[in-house]
């Protein structure tokens, strides 16, 4: 069956520095009605990157200088989230893993079938568009919490608040449950805390340190005599 033309024109980077598959790529993606730039190294690729958005970018892992994993993690460091297809002639196991711990959405060995590309390509960008959808977040009074990026910032300040990985695990867990108390062994469960309720109380006392005025008066992540501890907020 041959691939649907596309409603709406995404755009697409493509990273390669390999000239023919660079060209042949960018010719594919365009024949089916992505709108497309490229570079030839990593360097280039930043700069376009500063200049222009994109919905998607496909890049090679072996590149000199740069390599496409390296992109890859230097992006995601600077808080980038653009969905990203990694072409690699390495199709090992640890090398799908890399990719996937540098940050890369999806993993494509060549040689491949462009048709595998350009579908692989439209379910990163059918997932993003679909957790863009539902995404909602946590007002707490001053505070948003994002639960899909684990980002604790104050809104009246434009500021963010760093959470340890057990701190923005307890939250999304007390705010998937706001205005409803939550166990102790229910929240250890929810955040795979394998330790007794001692432990519970502390990383809950860690967490109103970041969002209570006054920690002895809670006014947010309030204490239920019997029943564990409630999250004030809303949904939005």
């Amino acid at each position: 069956m041959d691939l649907e033309k596309k409603a709406s024109k995404d755009h697409i980077l493509v990273i390669d520095d390999d000239k023919r598959i660079c060209e042949l790529v960018s010719r594919y993606l365009r024949d089916h009605d992505y709108v497309v730039l490229s570079a030839g190294n990593a360097d280039k690729a930043h700069e376009k990157i500063e200049n222009f958005e994109f919905d998607a970018l496909i890049v090679d892992v072996m590149m000199p200088g740069q390599t496409g994993l390296e992109f890859t993690q230097a992006i995601r460091s600077k808080g980038n989230k653009t969905p990203i297809l990694l072409l690699t002639a390495l199709g090992e196991v640890e090398d799908r893993i890399s990719g996937f711990e540098a940050g890369a959405d999806d993993y494509l060995p060549k040689p491949f079938e462009p048709k595998e590309m350009v579908l692989r390509l439209e379910s990163i960008l059918r997932r993003t568009r679909q957790n863009t959808k539902e995404h909602k977040g946590y007002q707490i009074g001053k505070w948003y919490f994002d639960p899909c990026y684990d980002e604790l910032r104050n809104t009246k300040e434009d500021s963010e608040i760093k959470l340890t990985s057990v701190e923005a695990n307890l939250l999304r867990a007390l705010a998937e449950s706001a205005g409803q108390p939550v166990s102790r062994d229910d929240l250890a469960e929810r955040c795979d805390i394998d330790a007794g309720e001692r432990t519970i109380d502390v990383q809950v006392t860690r967490l109103r340190r970041k969002i209570e005025q006054n920690t002895k008066i809670p006014k947010y992540l309030q204490t239920v005599r019997g029943k564990g501890y409630l999250l004030r907020a809303e949904q939005v």
